[in-house]
């Protein structure tokens, strides 16, 4: 197939040159490219195996059921077990390690294999498809640049735009807020369009950046395919819906979660996306019986799945709107549309869930007064909610464990491929083992068009993945895929010729041998029946093969820490967590936490030089779940501290009539996380405010200067309540930073 390509086409120019025009022929490339199809590539996030319609869910999704039933089902999609790698897989069709996104994109371990970033030697599907001549755009979640390089002034290297897509509107980390998002639109922050107050919710926002993306490309270059690639943060918590979503469901999940998964299970079986046979895995050891729940517990953990499920039903609702676009466009004859989740879904609710996210961060859980008291807000704006353990085990349905485990319900995941008139069987279900690094191989042999060898200067690494479009053809054709490993924060797992070896590390034990169990998955979708100690020889062979994948593609060293990696307790020499002056001259974009001066580890002193009128925000950090705020107000400046879930400490000094001021506080942080801090007017201070507890991880939102852009740190005023007067200069001093973050400025 003869494609278009974008890039170095005047080296083959084929017409002549003479001295003049007279004497010379023009030559022209040809434009377009030959009946390739559009692509539409939907990720959702922490959608479990079980929790979409066509999966066995009672979960409404009709929209995403219709793609289903003009194509195919795979139940035997496998991915990564967490959000960043899997993308890296996904874009890429290597192993996540080996393109160094061991785990998230927050961190750099120090490791190869976990730099938070794709190496340069590994292409993007978006790179390779836009020198095929095609537009590229991204509407979603990014997730794998390093978190450092997302400030207002980059680097953009590893941005959308840096990485193969014409067009980008989203957010760069790993979840924000559906009503006060973090947006950027192509290489710079932007306000969201409206609030919540005026019915506004991502999902609804990203549909429209798509649809609008592939407008204007049809409006100017509709002979070209385009790559819409949409990756939404829909149903990563916090869970947000409209309320007119929270009202449908209402109810509906006060049967509890026991028979909720078993009611999944059933429909499973009886719709045929798990064999007859299959049984459903035992529960996982911390679940507790519905039944021993009391009534207000009940209610608290039904209203956090109800949230969920209006999340999942809510972002089927507008992906319908993005699918009748493309259909009244007349495009959706030749459109190719693979929709997956990213990984199992989370228990990182507990027992009940949890009102806000920065209690986990922290090792924390939450009280009961602090669940009952946020249950009126779940699924609104105010709300940071994930929900109970007992819920993403119905999730994960028929499997066991969760996202971040290398068992199925952190493993296996829906995909669901349709391509009008170039599927053999639409409609059917299909049980062929695939990876997440299967797609993109699978999407360019379909398309006929080559991985380079070596792409702007850089050799490339071969792909890992195996493309399973000789399914689209012949659906009961086995699989191309010879073996798979799997590693995540040392639980480790491999798949190969239909069996399966797999751990279930605890953190900080020994890596040793009596972890592994070993399923037969041709028998045992849910890996119920556990055969180590009956095939001890088979079980041997794979653990020796995990071992030769660990070597081959860069999974070691192994390393079970998670947070404490990305709390910033450990920069890295460069990180901008070791400057310890910055300096803000308003106006400032708003910003990511991670660029933001680590105000949890150590002493600091604000300094503003304002001038009057003193009215609006200085200083702003985190959201109304968790953060503090500076500012002034009705005569006096007010600093609060919200240590999470409305666990408020405030204290005010007076501001006298005057043109011009330096307003200021001073904390102190004490070794054992306690603290003390004062305001100050000029050279007036006062009374020093006591801290019994501070958080190591405060910030789920990111920081402002001069005003308060998203979700309001403090109840007292009205975002976006800017500094009404002048701010001429924001200065933060870094004066003490705790161990070992001091240690590493030493060094």
């Amino acid at each position: 197939m003869n494609h278009h390509r974008r890039i170095d086409e005047d080296w083959d120019y084929r017409g002549s040159i003479g001295s003049t025009h007279e004497d010379s022929s023009p030559w022209f490339p040809q434009q377009g490219s030959q009946d390739l199809p559009d692509i539409v590539l939907v990720v959702l996030d922490d959608v479990g195996f079980a929790d979409l319609g066509c999966f066995g869910s009672e979960i409404r999704t009709p929209h995403m059921d219709a793609v289903a039933a003009s194509g195919y089902r795979y139940a035997g999609f496998h991915t990564t077990s967490l959000c960043s790698p899997s993308r890296a897989s996904l874009l890429t069709g290597r192993n996540h390690h080996a393109v160094g996104m061991r785990m998230l994109a927050n961190v750099d371990s120090g490791w190869p294999s976990g730099r938070g970033r794709i190496t340069r030697r590994a292409v993007l599907l978006s790179e390779v498809l836009r020198d095929e001549g095609y537009d590229t755009f991204c509407a979603g979640k990014w997730h794998i640049a390093p978190m450092e390089d997302v400030t207002p002034a980059g680097p953009f290297d590893e941005w959308p735009l840096g990485r193969g897509f014409n067009r980008f509107y989203g957010f760069m980390n790993g979840a924000t807020s559906h009503y006060y998002p973090e947006l950027v639109h192509d290489n710079h922050f932007v306000d969201p369009p409206a609030g919540p107050e005026a019915g506004y919710h991502l999902t609804d926002d990203l549909i429209r950046a798509g649809r609008d993306f592939i407008a204007d490309h049809i409006a100017h270059r509709p002979d070209a395919p385009y790559f819409l690639y949409l990756p939404l943060g829909a149903a990563h918590s916090p869970h947000h819906a409209p309320p007119e979503f929270m009202n449908a469901v209402r109810g509906r999940y006060d049967l509890g979660w026991d028979q909720l998964r078993r009611s999944r299970y059933e429909r499973q079986l009886r719709n045929g996306i798990i064999p007859p046979g299959t049984a459903l895995a035992p529960d996982n050891p911390t679940i507790v019986p519905w039944a021993t729940l009391d009534d207000e517990e009940k209610q608290i953990a039904s209203r956090n799945q109800e949230a969920y499920a209006a999340f999942i039903e809510h972002t089927d609702h507008a992906l319908g709107r993005l699918f009748r676009f493309i259909e009244r466009s007349g495009r959706s004859d030749n459109t190719l549309t693979i929709i997956l989740s990213d990984n199992g879904a989370s228990a990182e609710g507990g027992r009940l869930g949890i009102p806000t996210r920065v209690l986990n961060f922290n090792g924390m859980r939450p009280t009961f007064d602090q669940m009952r008291a946020a249950f009126g807000s779940v699924g609104g704006p105010e709300s940071d909610n994930a929900y109970a353990e007992g819920w993403a085990q119905a999730g994960n349905t028929p499997c066991k464990w969760y996202k971040t485990h290398t068992h199925g319900g952190g493993v296996r995941d829906p995909l669901i491929v349709s391509w009008p008139g170039r599927l053999e069987s639409p409609g059917r279900i299909l049980h062929q083992f695939v990876h997440v690094t299967d797609i993109a191989p699978t999407i360019l042999n379909a398309l006929d068009i080559e991985v380079p060898r070596k792409y702007r200067g850089a050799s490339q690494m071969p792909i890992h993945g195996t493309g399973f479009d000789h399914t689209f053809d012949d659906p009961d054709s086995p699989t191309n895929k010879k073996r798979q490993y799997f590693e995540m924060f040392g639980h480790r797992g491999i798949w190969a010729d239909g069996w399966k070896a797999v751990t279930h590390h605890t953190k900080g034990e020994p890596y040793g041998e009596p972890e592994w169990e070993l399923y037969d998955l041709g028998t045992d979708f849910s890996e119920s029946v556990d055969l180590s100690s009956s095939e001890p020889e088979r079980l041997r062979a794979l653990i020796d093969a995990w071992w030769h994948e660990a070597g081959k593609y860069d999974v070691l060293p192994l390393d079970d820490r998670r947070f404490e990696l990305f709390r910033r307790t450990w920069p890295r020499p460069g990180d901008e967590s070791l400057r310890t002056s910055y300096e803000y001259y308003p106006p400032v974009s708003h910003f990511d936490p991670i660029a933001a001066p680590p105000f949890e580890h150590g002493s600091h002193r604000i300094e503003a030089l304002a001038s009057a009128p003193f009215d609006g925000v200085i200083i702003a950090y985190g959201n109304s779940s968790s953060g503090f705020v500076l500012y002034a107000q009705d005569g006096e400046l007010v600093y609060e501290y919200n240590g999470a879930s409305g666990t408020i400490i405030s204290t005010a000094l007076d501001i006298p009539d005057s043109a011009h001021a330096t307003l200021g506080f001073a904390f102190e942080l004490g070794p054992d996380r306690t603290g003390r801090g004062r305001l100050s007017v000029d050279e007036r201070t006062g009374e020093w405010l006591h801290f019994p507890h501070l958080l190591e991880f405060l910030a789920m939102s990111g920081m402002d200067v001069g005003r308060d852009s998203l979700s309001p740190v403090s109840a007292s005023y009205p975002a976006p309540f800017p500094f009404r007067g002048r701010l001429s200069r924001v200065r933060i001093t870094m004066e003490e930073l705790m161990e070992p973050v001091q240690r590493r400025l030493d060094d």
